[in-house]
């Protein structure tokens, strides 16, 4: 019996540190065919040196392409582009974690597992790690609410780095990238935004990959008393930009407005025309809107930016 054909996308940029355990992590998959897709978005370090060794040891399993500098969204939708659509399985993948060895293969398990011939995505929980790779926390824990473009349109809880696509949802992803992508917030967002909207995600709450965190992008506040909480999830959407998420969803329904249902279309247009009513009207539809996050006290944030017009 073959085994599924995995191609792992890998967008580099200055990892030289950590890339010889990622990609030792990566060549040691259990009961899949591994291709990587390599794409280097504009090293200035050693990374480029050493990816070319690895492609060179091994040929028929990675392919490297030095590209200039493009950003972390544009990167992993060019490596998207670069990718023939002839594998049965697609994963994204970050330069500096570790994955365990049957990652893919229980992600394989999981999608085979759904009959639906739809856009299909798996996700997973992360180990978060410390640099030296020792646990921190499990994040993101099971969302409690369905995995829903209500969800998405607002919130992203699957992780990039532990998306596997099936070859639907690649290639309907792949097939209508915008041209602008400053709208979009993150390559992940746009796709669990898409495959919500269109098909199924499926959430594994076992960790199935060493999330390495770095000084500045530590993700936890667990100890945080009730205010500290509110107040640092209020700065963080605050942070992601005022108008991002209305930007995005604006792009998102231009784009796909001949695929989603009348009622997708209505709400979307909704969220976004609500915007320049008054402040009372904003309050009235914030209460009751359908999009959701997954936690109360982000749902509370969210009703609270969408009042301030900050979404």
């Amino acid at each position: 019996m073959n085994k599924p054909k995995v191609c792992i996308m890998l967008s580099t940029y200055n990892g030289v540190k950590y890339i010889d355990e990622q990609m030792e992590s990566l060549l040691v998959q259990h009961e899949v065919d591994v291709q990587i897709i390599i794409r280097d978005d504009g090293s200035s370090d050693g990374t480029v040196r050493k990816l070319n060794e690895y492609a060179k040891s091994h040929p028929d399993q990675i392919r490297f392409i030095k590209g200039e500098n493009l950003g972390v969204i544009g990167s992993f939708f060019e490596l998207m582009c670069q990718t023939e659509p002839v594998y049965d399985y697609y994963a994204f993948c970050d330069q500096d974690d570790v994955w365990k060895p049957d990652k893919l293969s229980r992600a394989v398990t999981k999608l085979q597992l759904s009959q639906l011939n739809v856009p299909l995505m798996y996700c997973s929980s992360t180990q978060m790690v410390d640099q030296d790779l020792n646990n921190l926390s499990v994040w993101p824990t099971l969302p409690p609410k369905p995995l829903s473009m209500y969800n998405a349109m607002v919130e992203n809880c699957c992780v990039g780095c532990t998306m596997v696509l099936n070859p639907i949802a690649f290639e309907q992803v792949r097939g209508s990238i915008p041209s602008d992508l400053n709208p979009i917030i993150m390559h992940d967002r746009w796709i669990y935004l898409y495959v919500s909207a269109f098909g199924e995600v499926i959430f594994d709450e076992e960790p199935m990959i060493l999330y390495r965190q770095h000084q500045g992008n530590v993700l936890g506040g667990s100890n945080e008393g009730w205010l500290m909480k509110w107040k640092s999830r209020l700065k963080r959407f605050l942070s992601e930009g005022s108008f991002r998420l209305s930007r995005q969803a604006s792009v998102f329904l231009e784009t796909y407005k001949d695929q989603l249902s009348a009622q997708q279309q209505r709400d979307i247009r909704r969220f976004l025309n609500q915007l320049d009513n008054s402040w009372i009207k904003r309050i009235r539809y914030a209460s009751k809107m359908p999009f959701y996050r997954h936690t109360s006290l982000d749902n509370l944030v969210l009703k609270l930016i969408y009042i301030l017009k900050k979404v």
